[in-house]
């Protein structure tokens, strides 16, 4: 009997005519783009209303289009639906499309179908729009034909419809990987893997870890899996499963067969030949975390044969992702640093490891089932004062009163850079990491960092 991936495969592999887009934002609409360009019958649909930039690409390039709510005949008729990674599987409508046997992918599974372009796939909890832009600026520096998508930018659909690259960086979310089927990237990098999102994974880690591989499950042996050798769920899944890819990890702690690692404070890149690329201290951007995505960046250059000079001064010169331990003034010998986009404990942890000086810790917002006090020692050693930014704070006050002596509880991003200023001295930093997300004072962590970095040029 046909099993139920083959049996997809072979309908996406079709020259299919009927496609049903749900969700009409960044994914939604590049998809809707590149089926018309290959001949689908294309109707989008968005349960919400539709943003007017959107919504006059459609109605420019004539695609059919509704919004306030599904026309569930019209779905139905679909041979096949690409859904917004923000729609979860758990959805009744999903649930009862699949059960019609309507295949339901993602966009990067649909636009993979139409390039023959080099795929480059980053996913991980933390870190994954940082070394997307790192891999792209070196590539580009290297004088490649790269585009950078997925995530982050320009949508991967709507670059294949309408450029013509020879390889694709996309920053890929678990998400997107939930709807794959053939999708194969021949460099697929894991930066690491921490519990975030369980609520799309029936709370059960083991279910997110699952979709984050899923990224290697296509990968053959002319492929690379780059990962983190240091991050025990990583190398504990690959103990235990097989994978056709060829494996480089990189590590800070151990010096490796094959890989990337550091000797005496430099990265060495390993595979078949040895490689010295440069010392850390030379590194744009510090601390740990960011030496990993370095490591990643630097050994998936070298795959496509950049050449050594090229990627040490690349990674000397890079400017940082908006929003990921940005600095953005300092004022009276204060630094003030937006790391807006730290939503999770995890990437939190890697903002106040990288801090050198007393912090002022600007942290709060739509808690996610947080453990804070993974935070502890890091907040002993380096934090001063902690400034809530949030409409509750009660679990960040139970958890450091005892610790720390000042904590002010604010619920705007104005009041708390001016409480910031108050309690920092010439020498400090002022930190905005907030390790929760946005949604109860802001409309997104982008909406939060730039009005944080307004409160600071205001100040």
């Amino acid at each position: 009997m046909e099993s139920e991936s083959n049996r997809q495969s072979s309908i996406v592999n079709r020259n299919l005519k009927q496609l049903v887009v749900l969700g009409a934002g960044e994914s939604g609409v590049g998809t809707a783009l590149l089926g018309k360009e290959k001949g689908y019958n294309v109707f989008v649909s968005d349960k919400g209303t539709i943003s007017q930039k959107y919504k006059e690409v459609l109605l420019n390039n004539e695609i059919q289009f509704e919004e306030g709510g599904h026309t569930e005949s019209k779905l139905f008729e679909a041979e096949i639906i690409m859904k917004s990674p923000g729609i979860p599987d758990t959805v009744p409508l999903i649930i009862k499309l699949k059960e019609h046997g309507i295949p339901v992918i993602s966009e990067i599974e649909f636009a993979s179908n139409y390039t023959d372009g080099c795929i480059v796939g980053i996913t991980g909890s933390n870190g994954k729009t940082t070394t997307t832009m790192l891999i792209n600026h070196l590539l580009k520096k290297g004088d490649l034909n790269v585009g950078m998508g997925g995530n982050i930018g320009i949508s991967f659909a709507q670059q294949v419809a309408q450029e013509k690259f020879d390889i694709h960086v996309l920053e890929i979310s678990s998400f997107q990987l939930d709807g794959i089927i053939n999708f194969r990237p021949h460099i697929a990098i894991i930066t690491n893997i921490t519990p975030d999102h369980l609520d799309r994974y029936n709370y059960n880690f083991e279910n997110y870890i699952n979709s984050k591989f899923l990224i290697t499950r296509n990968q053959t042996e002319n492929d690379f899996l780059i990962y983190d050798f240091d991050d025990e769920v990583i190398t504990n899944w690959l103990n235990k499963n097989k994978v056709k890819a060829i494996l480089l990890p990189f590590s800070l702690k151990n010096e490796l067969t094959q890989g990337a690692f550091l000797r005496n404070n430099e990265i060495v890149l390993k595979y078949k030949t040895e490689e010295t690329i440069m010392s850390i201290s030379t590194l744009a951007l510090k601390g740990n975390h960011n030496t990993k995505n370095a490591m990643a960046a630097a050994m998936t250059a070298s795959l496509l044969r950049v050449r050594k000079d090229t990627i040490r001064e690349s990674l000397e010169d890079f400017e940082g992702a908006e929003h990921r331990l940005e600095s953005v003034l300092k004022i009276n010998g204060v630094q003030y640093i937006n790391d807006s986009k730290a939503t999770n404990v995890n990437a939190t942890f890697y903002a106040l490891d990288s801090m050198q000086t007393p912090t002022v810790w600007i942290v709060g917002g739509v808690d996610k089932g947080n453990d804070y006090l993974e935070l502890m020692p890091l907040v002993r050693e380096k934090v001063k004062a902690i400034v809530c930014l949030g409409l509750d704070n009660q679990k960040i006050v139970q958890t450091f009163c005892n610790v720390i002596d000042l904590i002010v509880e604010t619920a705007g991003a104005e009041e708390a850079v001016k409480v910031a200023y108050k309690i920092a001295e010439k020498g400090d930093t002022v930190l905005l990491s907030p390790a929760c997300a946005s949604f109860d004072l802001f409309d997104n962590y982008e909406d939060r960092g730039n009005k944080f970095k307004q409160a600071v040029r205001e100040l």
